[in-house]
């Protein structure tokens, strides 16, 4: 009986068995048909079709482009082979874009494929590429020519400064007879710029002391020990100190700029460095001359400080024109402290030094007003005797 019941159950655990693996058969064979899908397959035939239709449209256009492109870079230099191969690249694309225009108003749409659409983006890219070395080339070209316009004004420059250089050299050439120069000149503006100074100096001394300075301590800091009779000759020192600085170089300057320098921004310069804000803000209560200087451009405020200031500094800038004119034969020189007493040298402006000293013991106490030496020719510097 056990086998009887044992034979009526095979046949229908084997039919479900074959139901089962029948299903997971079609569901594989549905997943892999799911994954083998296409582009063209995942969106509707119409849109597609429009995507190849824009696209063979891009690459014509670009194509059109490139071909142009093409054309101007053969124009120069001439390529005749070049320019006919381009002029038939342009007609045919122009052709093949009125078609689509014509299929387009005529909404005919043809059916294509993902390899036509490929096909269309490839073209694109390499119309795209063609443009682009040809724009490469042309830019190397420009600046090649660029390069070349460089080095000729380089060389042009060089031509011109030489050329500068040996007209100055020519110009400092001239005899001192040709051009009226004589040490007897020089020392005569001298002596005008040494007024000037002296009558700056005691502006200035009038003005600090109505602002209430003690002129003796203002004095003795610029030249410690100096005798209460004699502190306008501090204020001369620190004056003349401040405006013949450089005056040895081109411009009164250091640096060997081929730009001149003019006589409105030397005043402005040595006015800035002569007057210190702290010290200006002291005498006049503010720093409005001070800003008026540093922006007034090629014009000086006229006031009656910065007037006399700017007469000083005219007559030192136009000495130093003067003695450019000599051919590098003037120097500026000034003596050191203790240094002993020389009449070839010095000029004393206390001779009551030498009624309590000895000549031998009689020293230098400081320079008031620098010296020049014109070829052998010698302009005393003055100087304060201790």
């Amino acid at each position: 009986m056990d086998s009887v019941n044992h034979s009526a159950l095979t046949p229908r655990k084997t039919k479900l068995a074959h139901t089962f693996a029948k299903a997971l058969r079609m569901r594989l064979q549905n997943n892999t048909k799911h994954h083998q899908i296409t582009k063209k397959d995942q969106i509707s035939p119409h849109i597609f079709n429009k995507e190849a239709f824009l696209a063979k449209l891009f690459a014509n256009i670009s194509t059109v482009k490139a071909a142009y492109a093409q054309l101007q870079s053969a124009q120069s230099p001439y390529d005749a082979d070049e320019i006919q191969s381009a002029d038939q690249i342009i007609v045919s694309e122009l052709k093949t874009i009125s078609e689509l225009k014509k299929c387009y108003h005529a909404n005919q749409t043809l059916d294509e494929t993902t390899s036509s659409l490929l096909t269309s983006e490839i073209k694109e890219l390499n119309s795209l590429l063609i443009t682009y070395r040809l724009t490469t080339k042309k830019l190397d070209s420009q600046l090649k020519l660029k390069d070349s316009e460089i080095t000729f004004l380089k060389e042009k420059l060089a031509e011109a400064n030489s050329d500068n250089d040996l007209l100055e050299a020519r110009l400092l050439n001239l005899s001192a007879e040709v051009l009226g120069l004589s040490p007897a000149r020089f020392i005569a503006y001298f002596h005008q710029a040494e007024k000037s100074i002296r009558s700056f100096v005691r502006l200035l001394m009038s003005e600090m002391e109505f602002a209430g300075w003690d002129l003796e301590l203002a004095a003795n800091s610029i030249q410690p020990g100096i005798n209460s009779n004699h502190i306008c000759y501090a204020f001369e020192s620190f004056v003349c100190r401040e405006m013949f600085d450089g005056f040895n170089y081109p411009n009164f300057s250091v640096q060997t700029e081929r730009k001149s320098k003019c006589a409105t921004s030397f005043c402005r310069d040595k006015y800035l460095r002569l007057m210190r804000p702290k010290m200006e803000k002291s005498i006049f209560g503010n720093l409005d001359q001070r800003n008026l200087v540093s922006g007034s451009g090629d014009f000086f405020p006229e006031t009656p400080f910065l007037s006399a200031f700017c007469e000083m500094a005219k007559h030192i800038w136009l000495l130093h024109c003067l003695a450019s004119s000599f051919n590098n034969d003037v120097s500026i020189f000034q003596v050191s402290k203790e240094t002993h007493f020389s009449e070839v040298y010095m000029e004393s402006l206390n001779d009551e030094a030498f009624f309590v000293s000895s000549d031998a013991s009689i020293r230098v106490g400081f320079t008031v007003v620098p010296g020049f030496r014109i070829g052998k020719t010698v302009v005393q510097c003055q100087v304060y005797l201790r």
